[in-house]
């Protein structure tokens, strides 16, 4: 595996960008171009800090030439960023996996407004693993395990599992109860991207999403839910609730998307990755993690 030209700078890996069809007097004008948001004196500092190069290594400076193709390194930064206040724990490490309970609010990789309060930066700073890899998703909003791959010779093998459903995923929900509800229930429907940024929504056509649906005990008007997704589409579980009367509480995208504001830490969305089962495919052992976490 080729390094990256620029070294993990506390945690945070070098950011890249291949250069699109275009043209441009130089590089400052290129990235001041593509990155409106990030003032010329900012990159104008990144530049004499030899902070942004090729993809072989070679100090760019604000006005080397560049063309389509090229690939220039420079680490992102994210100003007055917001700390989340809750903590991840490890509940397992080998040589190829590791395996975390995530909390709620905090996102899993560098994105948008987060880059240092990110599950995978606070774990390269903790552990010193370069390497490390979330093997799936899970939401920022949502608690719970998670696996990441340590060593990318054996990366592959884990990828696959989750490629043939070959992952049991187990999660808890807090929703309305539905009386009327036969338990357990298969929920099947199409989910898309649908117009609306960052939301999903059903549409008419063949199944793409499955989950069981069940229900552990009532808590009052409301309920909580074991649900297993069979498939693993983005906000599949949220969506599948919200549809059927009882999106989970707290949610702020389903059933109808709230306007963006900053986070109340006291309301985190009552869904938690709470188990996940697999046969790890080079020692043949069955492996089963839960989290400390509860609703």
């Amino acid at each position: 595996m080729k390094s990256a030209p620029l070294p993990t700078r506390d945690g945070i890996s070098p950011s890249y960008i291949w250069l699109p069809e275009g043209q441009w007097q130089h590089a400052l004008h290129f990235l001041c171009s593509h990155f409106p948001e990030v003032s010329e004196q900012i990159w104008l500092t990144r530049f004499a800090k030899h902070e942004v190069c090729t993809a072989e290594g070679n100090a760019l400076t604000p006005n080397s030439p560049v063309k389509r193709g090229m690939c220039i390194y420079y680490y992102r930064e994210v100003e007055n960023e917001v700390a989340i206040p809750f903590q991840e724990t490890i509940l397992f490490q080998n040589e190829d996996l590791l395996v975390v309970d995530k909390p709620h609010f905090l996102p899993v990789t560098p994105g948008g407004n987060y880059l240092k309060e990110t599950l995978l930066v606070r774990l390269k700073n903790s552990t010193g693993i370069d390497f490390l890899t979330p093997l799936h998703r899970l939401d920022r909003e949502t608690a719970g395990v998670i696996l990441l791959s340590c060593n990318p010779k054996t990366r592959g093998r884990y990828q696959a599992l989750f490629q043939q459903n070959q992952i049991i995923k187990t999660y808890h929900a807090i929703a309305a109860f539905l009386p009327d509800l036969p338990t357990p229930y298969l929920k099947q429907s199409r989910l898309e991207e649908s117009a609306q940024f960052f939301v999903m929504h059903e549409v008419e056509g063949e199944a793409n999403t499955e989950t069981l649906i069940s229900i552990i005990e009532r808590r009052g008007e409301n309920a909580l839910y074991q649900l297993q997704p069979k498939t693993g589409k983005k906000h599949q579980l949220r969506v599948h609730l919200a549809s059927l009367g009882a999106p989970i509480l707290n949610d702020r995208f389903y059933p109808q998307a709230l306007p963006v504001g900053h986070d109340d830490f006291e309301k985190p969305l009552k869904l938690l990755a709470k188990r996940i089962s697999f046969i790890d495919p080079h020692s043949q052992e069955h492996y089963h993690f839960e989290s400390q976490l509860s609703l």
